[in-house]
């Protein structure tokens, strides 16, 4: 079971970029929007199996800057 942190304080949907924790607080999981550009994508050089996601800094934000981590 995945606990939500923090999400996009502009969601209308509820569907939208969120910082989660795994139920045994040993992860986090990041839903955002998928890197697509190219030029970014080819400076993460990432393997195969790995990918990337934009997330609006407000939702990291809302929840590293309280003092939480």
């Amino acid at each position: 079971m995945l606990q939500k942190l923090s999400g996009d304080p502009d969601c209308k949907n509820g569907t939208c970029p969120t910082l989660w924790r795994t139920e045994d607080a040993g992860d986090y999981v990041v839903q955002g929007y998928i890197l697509t550009d190219p030029d970014r994508l080819a400076q993460l050089n990432l393997p195969e199996g790995e990918t990337a996601v934009l997330v609006p800094a407000a939702v990291l934000e809302g929840y590293f800057g309280a003092g939480r981590g």
